[in-house]
């Protein structure tokens, strides 16, 4: 079966998707709440959250290297083992140590997974279905984000938070073990089209000089370290106006739900804009509305505003995703993912530590401001990277200079 064939591969990975990132997202706030729980401050909560993204960072270009000459499929299930332990023995643990170590766990299984995953698409989509089953795929990342924290929400209550935060860690666990029914299948479906002749590894500098590779890398930074910030600092916005929490909550939902609603119509979009005019106009509107939360408005209009931007958020990570596949040398396309994705775990260390240090200066609203001009920079970046034409034509070139070798 070639790579553009039956898309059952497709849906099964974007459940398995589904269940591990909505463990990783009932997890993370499980392991705040227990931390405090055990005795944890506010620095003890920020160092262990920090190793969830840190401790992938060395770890995410040598996968990517694997990943070019192997399969995919047992990164996937490495990566739902270390996500499901990982997850588990944080409720188990009785040390904040304990606990910095499990999260580290999580956070390397959800890189094996993601870096797995995405490589699995990129090999087999057709170049011109990348950015619509790219755009699906992240689809289960967004249901995860959107169902994890309400189900840990729902579960860490009353006073003995310790017992409740244990019990929410253990779920999330259970849940992420239950992608394993999806994975066998794309093992079987995939092991005959997952290797790849082994050749010479492609240096970093080269799959980093790739004109398109940086502005893919920093696209992505800047859409992820958006909605990272909105996710950390609403709350506090909420807190300053008076928003309840019950509000502030369903305001995020909003927004994740549009991030879905994103990636279901993705494709017309496409059509219509392209992909350069469209990766440009969401990140300009997404600044300007990101400037906006630091305005003193209406619930009902911030509600509309967090909607809008959700929406345009989610193109970013699906199109940086084709942007970074497309313009990578063929041999080295899951290391350029894994590239992208060590930039996203930079922005996640980066990103909140610029935003407490602006908030700090100049108020809480103030990190949307910063959030605004870098979203603005990064349309600027978008309309220079390369299209899905110029690439095509790259492509060509190199054919025909190889052909001309032989």
């Amino acid at each position: 079966m070639g790579p553009g064939g039956n898309r059952g591969w497709l849906l099964r990975l974007v459940i398995a998707f589904g269940f591990a990132q909505g463990a990783v997202s009932m997890a993370r706030p499980a392991v705040s709440y227990r931390a405090l729980a055990l005795g944890a401050d506010d620095r003890a909560v920020g160092v262990i959250a920090g190793v969830y993204a840190l401790l992938p960072l060395f770890a995410a270009v040598p996968l990517g290297r694997r990943t070019d000459h192997g399969r995919c499929v047992p990164l996937l299930v490495t990566g739902v083992v270390l996500i499901s332990g990982g997850c588990a023995l944080s409720g188990a643990a009785g040390s904040l140590a304990a606990m910095a170590a499990w999260s580290g766990v999580m956070g390397l299984g959800h890189l094996c997974f993601v870096i797995g995953a995405q490589s699995i698409v990129a090999r087999r989509s057709e170049p011109r279905d990348q950015d619509r089953n790219f755009g699906h795929f992240t689809i289960g990342a967004s249901l995860g984000q959107l169902v994890g924290p309400i189900a840990a929400g729902a579960l860490i209550h009353g006073p003995d938070r310790a017992a409740t935060s244990a019990l929410a860690l253990l779920v999330a666990g259970a849940g992420a073990a239950v992608a394993f029914t999806s994975l066998w299948r794309i093992e079987r479906r995939t092991a005959t089209t997952a290797r790849t002749a082994h050749g010479d590894r492609v240096a970093l500098h080269r799959i980093l000089r790739a004109r398109g590779v940086p502005a893919g890398i920093l696209i992505s930074l800047a859409v992820l370290s958006a909605t990272d910030i909105l996710t950390a600092y609403l709350p506090v916005v909420g807190d300053h106006r008076g928003i309840a929490p019950a509000v502030v909550g369903l305001l995020l939902s909003l927004r994740a739900a549009a991030t879905i609603a994103c990636r279901l119509v993705l494709t017309p979009l496409l059509r219509l804009l392209g992909r350069t005019v469209l990766l440009a106009l969401t990140c300009v509107v997404a600044a300007l509305l990101c400037a906006g939360i630091a305005l003193p408005v209406p619930v009902w209009v911030l509600g509309a505003m967090l909607t809008v931007l959700g929406f345009c958020l989610g193109v970013g990570q699906p199109l940086s995703m084709t942007t970074v596949v497309q313009a990578a040398p063929h041999g080295a396309r899951s290391t350029a993912l894994a590239l992208r994705l060590t930039g996203n775990r930079l922005g996640q260390v980066a990103a909140p530590a610029a935003a407490g240090l602006v908030a700090g200066m100049a108020g809480v609203a103030a990190p949307f401001v910063m959030l605004g001009a870098l979203l603005l920079v990064s349309s600027g970046i978008a309309l220079r990277s390369p299209t899905a034409e110029a690439h095509e034509a790259d492509s060509s070139v190199r054919r025909g200079a190889a052909a001309g070798r032989t």
